[in-house]
């Protein structure tokens, strides 16, 4: 999956979701679509977590903010 902003993933898992309960597709299309929307909302979530790990770590260095390394898990 190619590396999304997650405002840009957001509004996919938006559009998917309407598509779905439009009930205008059929049940291989829903599944696929259900599939591509699981897969949006686990990257969302990464996205979630790594910025919570961020913004924990400005916080615990409150008294000096730094930069430090910071890899988000894959």
């Amino acid at each position: 999956m190619e590396k999304l902003k997650f405002e840009d993933a957001i509004k996919k898992l938006e559009d998917i979701a309407k598509e779905l309960e439009s009930g205008e597709l059929g049940l291989d299309e829903s599944l696929v679509k259900f599939e591509e929307g699981m897969k949006l909302s686990k990257e969302c979530n990464k996205m979630l977590n790594s910025a919570e790990k961020k913004i924990n770590i400005l916080i615990d260095n409150r008294e000096k903010i730094e930069e430090e390394n910071f890899t988000p898990e894959e």
